[in-house]
C-alpha cells in the first residue's frame, strides 16, 4: 500500500497518473495547499519541502521499515523502478527517459508554474515576468514539439517522461500560451490525455480543487513562507 499525499494541482496530477498506470493499490490523503496544510509539522515531516506531493511505501522492495519519497520526479522514478515498467531496462533508452524527466522537473513545470503566477495570481502586474515566462514556455514546448517529431511519445514508447510533461501541458490555458503553434505537442496531448488511467487520475480530488484567483486569503496560504 501506498500512502499518497497529494492536491489536485499539476505536480499532484503527475503522482495521480503514475500510480493509476501501474495499477498499484494506493490511499489517496489530501494536503489542501490552499488552506495551509503543507505547511504543518506533521506533512513536513514526510515532505520537508512543504510542497505536494509525496508518497509513503509500506512495501518497498528491500522488507525493511516504510520508504518515505518526496520531489514528483523522484516518486516517478522509484515507483516505475519498483514496479519495472514506464521506465526501459536498456542503458540507452533509460538514460533518455531519465533526461526527458529531468527537463520537466528542471524547466517545463517551473517556467509554465512562473507563467502561471504571473498572468494569474501575481497581487500587481509584472509585465517583464508575463513576458519572460512565457516566452520560455514557448521555448520550451518548441523543444518539446521537435522531439516529437516521428515519435508518438517523447522517448518513442509512453513512460514516466510523458507522464510528467502531461499534467502541465493540460494548465497551458492559465499559462496565456496557445498549443495550436505545437502541433505535435497537441497530438501528443489527445493521445496521453485519452488514456484510462490519466482519465481516472485526473479525477481523483476533483471535488477538492479551488480556484485561487477568486480568494486572497487562498492566495496568501498558497504562496506565503513558511512559519
Amino acid at each position: 500500500m501506498i500512502d499518497l499525499y497529494s492536491w489536485p494541482a499539476p505536480n499532484g496530477h503527475k503522482a495521480h497518473i503514475v500510480v493509476e498506470e501501474l495499477g498499484i493499490p494506493y490511499r489517496i490523503i489530501p494536503i489542501d495547499i490552499t488552506s495551509g496544510a503543507q505547511h504543518e509539522e506533521n506533512y513536513r515531516a514526510i515532505n520537508p519541502n512543504g510542497k505536494i506531493p509525496a508518497i509513503v511505501d509500506h512495501a518497498p522492495l528491500d522488507g525493511g521499515e516504510p520508504v518515505t519519497v518526496f520531489e514528483t520526479g523522484a516518486i516517478l522514478l522509484y515507483l516505475a523502478e519498483k514496479e519495472g515498467r514506464f521506465i526501459p531496462s536498456d542503458l540507452r533508452q533509460r538514460s533518455e527517459v531519465i533526461q526527458w524527466l529531468f527537463w520537466q522537473v528542471g524547466g517545463l513545470g517551473p517556467m509554465m508554474g512562473q507563467a502561471q503566477h504571473f498572468l494569474r495570481y501575481a497581487s500587481e502586474s509584472v509585465p517583464y515576468g508575463v513576458s519572460r515566462y512565457q516566452n520560455e514556455t514557448r521555448r520550451l514546448l518548441k523543444v518539446m514539439d521537435d522531439r516529437l517529431e516521428g515519435r508518438e511519445y517523447l522517448c518513442g514508447t509512453y513512460s514516466i517522461a510523458d507522464m510528467a510533461c502531461f499534467p502541465w501541458i493540460r494548465i497551458h490555458k492559465m499559462t496565456g500560451v496557445a498549443l495550436s503553434d505545437f502541433p505535435r505537442v497537441e497530438a501528443w496531448y489527445g493521445r496521453v490525455r485519452s488514456r484510462p488511467a490519466v482519465g481516472r487520475a485526473m479525477d481523483l480530488l476533483r471535488d477538492r480543487w479551488v480556484d485561487v484567483t477568486k480568494s486572497a486569503e487562498t492566495k496568501r496560504n498558497l504562496f506565503r513562507a513558511p512559519d
